[in-house]
């Protein structure tokens, strides 16, 4: 089975066949997921907001999302997370390939292994999986999609928008692009010893990089013209995954 984690304006999965909405209890709450055949394979789909966009970035349970997937036996996650841009050439609506991140959220549970006894120091020198990274750069080449193939994303708190400051900040320190929900994300699929992937979506420049201010009604619009190619890369991708031509 294949886990699906999916962000800000991509709450189902078209063509889902079989689907069943799914509560999975685990030692770190509850996780609310969607489960049935997506492209011929077995799914397991997690939109992180909730189906409402009722859950903000830092109040989302990560903990409890990547442990509802390991037990449901996914053995690979393909994240998608929405992002602001500091690559001029990469504006809004285009596809991004995340390789590595910088973390500066706060008071966020990162890991399984916060018990006495239990410390464990989990390398994360490829936090995002090669094999899988690969799986889709072959599908955006099958599938037409131009995906760029490396980029540092640094995950902030949010709910709110970084400042054009913060902004000139990370992109000197090597960040390609901007969000809030990667982290703990990736760190907690590597601890749960789960292959993870992340094409991260522009819906925007980010702050002090375009003109004026970022608007939430132009970043509605520009992810809804997303939704075809972006399905049909990450369908491609299950497809390759699952039968091996990968």
């Amino acid at each position: 089975m294949i886990g699906i984690i999916a962000g800000t304006g991509y709450y189902d999965l078209p063509g889902l066949l079989r689907s069943e909405e799914r509560s999975v209890e685990t030692e770190y709450g509850s996780a609310s997921l969607r489960t049935g055949l997506w492209h011929s394979s077995p799914v397991a789909f997690v939109p992180r907001h909730g189906g409402d966009h009722s859950i903000p970035p830092a109040a989302i349970n990560y903990r409890a999302n990547v442990h509802a997937l390991a037990d449901l036996g996914v053995d690979a996650i393909f994240a998608v997370n929405v992002v602001g841009s500091m690559i001029p050439e990469r504006g809004p609506g285009s596809f991004v390939l995340v390789d590595d991140f910088l973390e500066f959220t706060t008071g966020r549970a990162s890991t399984f292994f916060d018990s006495p006894g239990e410390v464990r120091h989990t390398d994360v020198t490829e936090a995002y999986d090669p094999e899988l990274r690969s799986v889709l750069r072959r599908a955006a080449a099958m599938e037409g999609v131009d995906l760029e193939v490396s980029a540092t994303y640094v995950c902030t708190n949010g709910p709110r928008f970084e400042t054009p400051a913060e902004i000139r900040m990370y992109a000197a320190m090597g960040a390609g692009v901007v969000g809030m929900t990667g982290y703990p994300e990736v760190a907690l699929a590597r601890e749960a010893g789960l292959p993870y992937a992340s094409v991260a979506v522009v819906s925007n420049v980010a702050a002090g990089m375009g003109d004026g201010a970022i608007s939430h009604e132009e970043i509605w619009d520009m992810l809804e013209g997303t939704k075809d190619p972006l399905f049909r890369l990450l369908g491609r991708a299950v497809q390759l995954r699952s039968t091996g031509e990968c």
